[in-house]
């Protein structure tokens, strides 16, 4: 059982997007120590290259362990190999699995150029069941609100699907890809229902250009059209934030102060 104080989402602000990263590494870091067994939800894009880069870090100079945990990605876009520079099974590869000694038959993306993709869907999540669940899943958000690529009116309680990517997502990734005319339409991402589902989710957001969506996301309404507002509901979700993504917070004074004194974070500070 969750304790009660813990049956809430925090929110921790750190001085800038480094030392954002840098605690959300500590976090993946001090679990995955406490277990080495850890399954371990994994997320994409440009916020978390530093996240990956400080993990690689610490195990090449502490020796952080991935030897026995087990990976499950949030998406793959649909159509594209992985040995494409821009499909997530090459982009993680590129930034962590390489650099750590996680085995590779342990990390798990969902399979974009699966003949029956709704199957797929399905054994995806007969394989996160079978291992007993996700035990810590990072997190990013996207100008749209969503997590993974549950894009607005998304359900709350979807399972690992095949979702078309909404023209706001196409914008925000086309850069990746030489532009909007050469991105896959479609993606499998892990359902809201699905993530929920995980024993403990962190989501990290940085820069200004995420200051609203976070805002609507951490201190608005629980809504579809934000699928990242579902953490509210989540009985252990942690958002961290450096300054800029934190503009546009009500409440920030209250968030530092629960960083400064509670002691589940002194470790941390």
């Amino acid at each position: 059982m969750v304790p009660a104080r813990l049956v809430t989402m925090e929110v921790i602000i750190q001085p800038n997007q480094e030392a954002a990263a840098a605690l959300v590494a500590r976090i993946v870091a001090r679990e995955l120590r406490s277990n080495p067994h850890l399954v371990l939800g994994l997320a994409t894009g440009q916020t978390m290259e530093c996240v990956y880069r400080h993990l690689v870090r610490l195990h090449q100079t502490e020796k952080l362990d991935f030897s026995l945990c087990r990976t499950f990605n949030l998406d793959e876009y649909v159509g594209l190999f992985p040995s494409d520079p821009n499909s997530y099974r090459h982009y993680m590869n590129h930034h962590l699995f390489r650099h750590v000694n996680v085995d590779p038959r342990n990390t798990y993306l969902p399979n974009g150029l699966a003949a029956d993709l709704d199957e797929e869907c399905r054994r995806y999540e007969s394989a996160i069941k079978r291992f007993g669940g996700i035990d810590l899943q990072l997190l990013g958000i996207g100008k749209a609100g969503h997590i993974g690529f549950n894009e607005p009116l998304s359900a709350l309680r979807s399972r690992t699907r095949v979702k078309a990517l909404t023209p706001t997502t196409l914008k925000q990734n086309a850069s990746t890809f030489g532009g909007e005319e050469n991105m896959p339409r479609r993606a499998i991402t892990m359902g809201v229902g699905t993530i929920l589902e995980c024993r403990r989710c962190i989501l990290l957001a940085t820069g200004a250009s995420k200051a609203n969506v976070i805002s609507r996301a951490v201190e608005g309404p629980i809504t579809s059209m934000i699928s990242a507002s579902a953490l509210q509901l989540h009985a252990r979700s942690t958002v961290i934030v450096d300054e800029d993504a934190a503009g546009n917070l009500v409440e920030k004074d209250y968030y530092r102060w629960i960083f400064a004194n509670e002691p589940e974070w002194e470790e941390y500070r």
